[in-house]
């Protein structure tokens, strides 16, 4: 073997690595979705269930208009759940769910946000952050194959696309 072949090999062998690891992406993304779309419809069910304990909680919290507060965390995080469970809206999901975790960080969780470079440890120990970065994840990198985003897309661009145009000549769409 020639010594110039070998950056060629491992660069082959590397390329083939990324692509490989690619095919784990949707998998890992319906894993986040499940178990954060679960973990939050569990929570909001639980605030839904109840109200006045959850507004009495966010009134000691300090958080304005505790009822309405209550009513609009749980229903978000019920509703929000359900949606990131099917990969349904899932982007313009996770919006309303980082608010109410944003929110959970500037109250109950206000010495962990002023730690947040001093303590990083103490910032990401806080019950809000995988959370918090569970919904970034998916509104970034969107909600992956394994979800109804995914299929009503597919079933729209198989339905809005003239006949004679080929797979080969559409721009791939991300969703």
């Amino acid at each position: 073997m020639k010594a110039s072949a070998l950056p060629t090999k491992i660069t082959q062998a590397y390329e083939r690595f990324i692509q490989g690891a690619s095919y784990l992406s949707s998998p890992l993304l319906l894993v986040i979705r499940l178990y954060w779309g679960w973990q939050f419809f569990i929570g909001g069910y639980g605030k839904l269930m109840d109200i006045p304990k959850v507004a009495g909680f966010f009134a000691d919290n300090h958080i304005l208009f505790p009822t309405l507060s209550a009513w609009l965390a749980g229903t978000a995080e019920c509703v929000g759940g359900l949606f990131l469970l099917l990969g349904l809206l899932s982007r313009l999901t996770v919006i309303p769910l980082i608010f109410t975790m944003a929110v959970a960080y500037m109250t109950v969780e206000n010495e962990s946000l002023k730690a947040i470079f001093s303590e990083p440890d103490k910032f990401t120990g806080a019950t809000p952050f995988l959370f918090l970065y569970a919904c970034i994840i998916v509104l970034v990198f969107g909600p992956g194959v394994f979800s109804l985003d995914w299929l009503i897309h597919w079933i729209i661009r198989k339905t809005s696309v003239p006949a004679s145009t080929t797979d080969s000549t559409r721009e791939p769409a991300r969703i």
